[in-house]
């Protein structure tokens, strides 16, 4: 999952991801709210990139989420 600072940076990302990383789809854009904030501006926008198989290197997301001044997130299992 990519974190980015706004709705554009996400969407921009998103655009670019499928034949970036060889994504069969254009992942999904989510706005999230930081806990405890009630201002619509102090928002996250979330990249959603499906990888179970693990094939997609993590320095390379995180290089590319940092050109939209965001960074990558995982979700552990557990």
């Amino acid at each position: 999952m990519l974190v980015l600072p706004d709705r554009e940076a996400a969407e921009e990302a998103a655009a670019e991801t499928p034949a970036r990383f060889g994504l069969g789809d254009e992942p999904e854009v989510v706005r999230e709210a930081l806990a405890g904030e009630d201002d619509a501006e102090d928002a996250q926008w979330l990249v959603v990139i499906e990888d179970p198989e693990r094939r997609l290197d993590p320095a390379e997301l995180d290089a590319f989420a940092a050109r939209y001044e965001g960074w990558v997130e995982t979700e552990e299992a557990g």
